[in-house]
């Protein structure tokens, strides 16, 4: 299957995989509102998410209101603090739940997010759903079970300059 303008869409974006990405590799954000146009391409947009960890950061608010203008439903997560300190935000499962949610009522379900611990579900959505599933990331950050599982890629990093904004 290839892409077809009449092919409904849904977008996941994993925000602190892809930000996190992008702050190591090139010292910039994601243009998220630009890889929602790219992931879409054409397309027909059926519903796009933004999973996001809340951790009490004073800008997250215009962030998160930025995601929505840009056509993102927003989701977010309190941030877990442990008793010895560590810290854990993670969408994962929600992730992998919401996809197999809007699974039947799309063509296409593009991940945002270079976990390999989505294999499973791209294998999934494929074989049991019968969706096609793209992921959008960076190569070097993307898990290679993760690509190879996927039906296509979209490399962010062939054009940094179109989905990327440096720092000031």
């Amino acid at each position: 299957m290839s892409i077809h303008s009449d092919q409904r869409v849904g977008v996941f974006v994993d925000v602190s995989n892809m930000y996190y990405s992008a702050k190591n590799l090139y010292g910039a954000k994601v243009d998220f509102g630009k890889v929602l146009h790219a992931a879409v391409s054409g397309r027909k947009l059926i519903r796009a998410f933004a999973y996001v960890i809340k951790a009490d950061v004073g800008t997250e608010k215009e962030f998160f209101d930025a995601l929505e203008k840009r056509g993102f439903e927003v989701r977010t997560k309190d941030l877990q603090v442990f008793l010895g300190g560590a810290k854990k935000g993670d969408w994962d499962v929600g992730i992998a739940m919401d996809a197999i949610r809007l699974a039947d009522k799309v063509d296409v379900i593009v991940l945002v997010t270079g976990d390999g611990d989505f294999a499973a579900l791209v294998d999934y959505l494929k074989n049991n759903k019968g969706c096609r599933v793209e992921v959008v990331g960076f190569e070097r950050t993307t898990s290679s079970m993760l690509t190879s599982s996927a039906d296509a890629f979209s490399n962010l990093e062939d054009a940094p300059d179109k989905f990327l904004i440096k720092s000031k």
